[in-house]
């Protein structure tokens, strides 16, 4: 089950399956997607996505599944992965607030959000090796880009499991705070970031997703921000920040 609840331009779409710790099967994944959609068609300008109950998500619901007939491509390819695009390409600066396990398709979840506030305590990794599965979900690309291959084989291979505290000290993630204020922190940053200049936070999120994905170097990167910032000279918000600096006060963002 997802929930949805919007107040002052920030959205907070819940995973609220705690019994069985947010595991999402083909319909949370639909209804996930949902929304993501309303949201988006509701104009927010911050996006919070966290789990009920003990822990974010242990990833998919494998409940009395059959390998028989189970086709996880499908699964993966048709069902979580056009959710994990249209959440990584959400218009507005997205926020994970994520506690307790974040396993498989949980973690794919965090990786496709702009920013993952974890608790300390939170568990990540990969203890697929159990089930004779492996790590899905851009798992693989997210441990051997922040961890490197001999770290990211040790998680797969001992399925043992990072705390939240380091996993931000190895890079994986954004802050960790101790679990009873990851959820105020987050709201309170989100809520900051709905009041802020929206345009320029989706160009910074496009340069460094054109780094990430196309290789991009540092001249090609240092020539896509001078076009990129000569192109915020006509937003509204570009016009408000350099007024509110001439005029010694603080900046009105309408997000646009």
């Amino acid at each position: 089950m997802i929930d949805l609840h919007i107040e002052d331009d920030t959205a907070e779409v819940v995973l609220n399956n705690p019994r069985a710790m947010n595991a999402l099967g083909e319909a949370d994944l639909a209804q996930l997607h949902q929304a993501y959609h309303e949201a988006e068609s509701r104009g927010v300008r911050a996006l919070i996505l966290r789990g009920e109950g003990k822990g974010f998500s242990a990833g998919r619901n494998i409940k009395g599944l059959d390998p028989s007939d189970d086709d996880a491509t499908d699964y993966l390819a048709n069902k979580v992965t056009p959710v994990l695009k249209a959440m990584s390409e959400f218009p507005a600066p997205t926020f994970a607030a994520v506690h307790g396990p974040c396993l498989g398709v949980g973690l794919g979840l965090a990786i496709a959000t702009d920013i993952v506030y974890v608790a300390e305590n939170a568990k990540f990794g990969s203890p697929f090796a159990n089930l004779g599965a492996t790590l899905d979900s851009g798992g693989h690309a997210l441990f051997l880009e922040r961890l490197g291959a001999h770290r990211a084989m040790d998680l797969i291979v001992t399925g043992d499991l990072m705390s939240g505290a380091e996993a931000v000290a190895a890079g994986l993630f954004s802050r960790a705070v101790p679990a009873e204020e990851l959820l105020d922190f987050t709201r309170e940053r989100a809520r900051r970031a709905a009041q802020g200049a929206t345009q320029a936070y989706l160009v910074s999120r496009r340069l460094l997703h054109d780094i990430r994905d196309n290789g991009t170097g540092l001249w090609d990167s240092v020539h896509a921000e001078n076009v990129a910032q000569g192109q915020l000279c006509s937003s509204a918000d570009y016009a408000e920040g350099f007024a509110a600096f001439n005029e010694k006060r603080a900046p009105v963002f309408a997000g646009r």
